[in-house]
Formats: C-alpha cells, sequence, structure tokens
C-alpha cells in the first residue's frame, strides 16, 4: 500500500494521509476515515521514507546491563514513559553485564540507524569512553557517573555512607559487608567506600576480613555470605551492595546460623523482597526518576541540537533505619 492508495480508499488527499502519519493537523472527521482505512489494511509506513523525509527515525537504542532486574525495569519503564510521549519508539538490547556488549550494540544502533542513545550502565570500559567520543549521535548515560558522555546518576557514595553510619550505630558485634566488583564506579566502588566512611564516622574501624564480592546474583550473595558466615561467627549484621545479593544473604543466615538473629540490610528498595520478608533495612533509588530525567535529556538534546554538557545526580531515601542528618561535608 502507498500513501495514495489509503488516500484514495479514505476519500481524502495524499497531503491529508501525510500530514496525519506526521503528526499535523487533519480534521476530525477525515482523520476517522484515514484510521479505519489503515486499520482495515494493515498499512505500516516505510520507516526509510520517513528517514529520508524528516532526517530522523523517531528511534531510540537502550541497552541494558540484564533484562530479569527490577531496577532496570523501573528505569526502562521512565524511559518508554516519555519516548512514547513524545512519538518515539524504543529498541532495547541486553547483554547479560557483559560490557563488549554493550560497546557492540551502541555501535550497531548508531549505524541502524537511532536518533540517539540511552545506555543503563555499569562498567564504563576505554571503549565506551572511545565510543562516547566518537558517536554520530547523541548518548545519555543512566546510572552511572561519566565524563565523556550527558549522565543521570545515583547518590551512591551518600547512600552508602548513611547506611554504613545507621549500621554502626545499632551493631554490638561486627559488621559483613557483600559488595561487588569494583570496576562498578556506582554499585561497587562508590557504595562499598561510602559504607566504610559511615562505619567511620559511628567510631567504627571497619576490617577487611569481614568483606566479600559477589555477582549481581541471589546466588552469588548466598554463596559469598555462606563462606563469610562459616568463617566469622560474631556477625550480627550483614550489608550488601544490593536487594538481589540480600535475598541470598538471608537464605544463608538461615541456613549456617538459624538460631542467631543477624540483620541483613541492602540497596535499591526491590519490591519483590518487600512482598517476601516484609521488608528489609535498604535504600530507595529513584530508578523510573532516573529513566525520565535520561529520556528527556535525551529528547531535548536530539530536537533542539544544543551540545550542553549535563550530569544530574539523584539522591535517595534510607528505609528500615533512622535517617541520618544532612551530611555537612
Amino acid at each position: 500500500m502507498t500513501i495514495k492508495e489509503i488516500a484514495k480508499l479514505a476519500g481524502v488527499s495524499s497531503a491529508a494521509v501525510s500530514r496525519y502519519l506526521n503528526g499535523g493537523y487533519v480534521s476530525e472527521e477525515k482523520k476517522e476515515q484515514i484510521r479505519s482505512v489503515i486499520e482495515k489494511t494493515g498499512y505500516q509506513p516505510s520507516a526509510q521514507a520517513r528517514i529520508l523525509r524528516t532526517k530522523k527515525a523517531s528511534l531510540v537504542g537502550v541497552v541494558v546491563p540484564k533484562i530479569n532486574s527490577e531496577s532496570i525495569s523501573r528505569a526502562t519503564a521512565g524511559i518508554e514513559k516519555i519516548l512514547s510521549e513524545r512519538n518515539y519508539q524504543m529498541l532495547l538490547a541486553g547483554t547479560d553485564n557483559t560490557p563488549s556488549k554493550e560497546v557492540s550494540y551502541m555501535r550497531l544502533f548508531e549505524n541502524y540507524p537511532v536518533d540517539g542513545i540511552i545506555l543503563i550502565g555499569t562498567v564504563i570500559t576505554a571503549e565506551h569512553r572511545r565510543f562516547f567520543k566518537e558517536a554520530r549521535v547523541p548518548v545519555v548515560v543512566v546510572g552511572q557517573y561519566t565524563k565523556y558522555a550527558n549522565c543521570i546518576y545515583h547518590d551512591d557514595y551518600g547512600a552508602g555512607k548513611a547506611m554504613g553510619h545507621a549500621v554502626a550505630l545499632r551493631s554490638r558485634e561486627r559488621i559483613g559487608y557483600i559488595g561487588v566488583t569494583r570496576e562498578d564506579k556506582s554499585a561497587g566502588a562508590a557504595r562499598e567506600d561510602g559504607f566504610m566512611a559511615g562505619m567511620k564516622a559511628a567510631g567504627r574501624e571497619p576490617e577487611s576480613v569481614y568483606r566479600r564480592t559477589a555477582k549481581f546474583t541471589t546466588e552469588s550473595g548466598y554463596e559469598e555470605s555462606v563462606k563469610l558466615l562459616k568463617e566469622k561467627h560474631d556477625i550480627d549484621i550483614i550489608s550488601c551492595a544490593t536487594d538481589t545479593i540480600a535475598a541470598g544473604a538471608i537464605q544463608a543466615v538461615k541456613s549456617v546460623c538459624p538460631d542467631k538473629e543477624i540483620l541483613v540490610t541492602g540497596f535499591g528498595d526491590n519490591q519483590l523482597l518487600k512482598a517476601v520478608t516484609g521488608g528489609i533495612p535498604t535504600v530507595h533509588f529513584g530508578y523510573m526518576t532516573s529513566g525520565i530525567r535520561g529520556a528527556e535529556l535525551l529528547l531535548d538534546r536530539i530536537e533542539q541540537d544544543e551540545n550542553v554538557s549535563v550530569e544530574m545526580k539523584l539522591g535517595f531515601r534510607l528505609i528500615g533505619l533512622d535517617e541520618l542528618p544532612d551530611d555537612k561535608e
């Protein structure tokens, strides 16, 4: 089907059909006639023709580390909400936490072509930085700070410090910490460094022998917590870098120390974990807000063609433990 054929069936001009497809003004009567014909015929406008005509694909590539993550799904929902409102479509790629795949997908999207790319980042490598510098389309990074691209990121250090201070005041024995790779500057390095700084601020000296590193899975959280609990018998709190890891730590406590009361804390405010456990002390980040702000930033960059560097840090809320006063440092 062509626009001319659609126009003939609808009893309108080709110009009216073109305006309808491109969001221009068409009377309600003609709009209904065109819509009815398009529904009956299953007509799909040519993406290639639209790109040639408008110089815009109305497509955004979104690269995420994994699909089955509540935090990622919340951020992605925020992105999709804004794209839909502004008549863009989303192409989604999951990389199974493989940084090299992220760069490959971003290059694939760039050549597709898309109008812009959003990366929900974890590990930012030299290859990432090279792509950000050379990209032919605007790029926004969500969830990680980088000076090489516009970014929306969370106050992971501040959240870690608040949690570390709060648990240090509550603990009467030793505090275990199950972190993630420090190559992840946010969930890994920033949260851990903040947590240790919070403990020190409360008068507790962090001990490296009570720390372990897990992958971003419940299974790994369980395995590392079991190892820690079997080696150290004076732990009364295990703090985890994510709620997903905390779910594994809870299982480990039940398995290794069923008769001892050990508090498990996390980061992320996972709603499934809350439904199952009734809630653990955790940190709420505005993941959906980060997706919304990231999409808004990207589309403004696409449509206004303004190359202004933007770095936006989002706050957090401590849940299940007394919140701390504002840090003056």
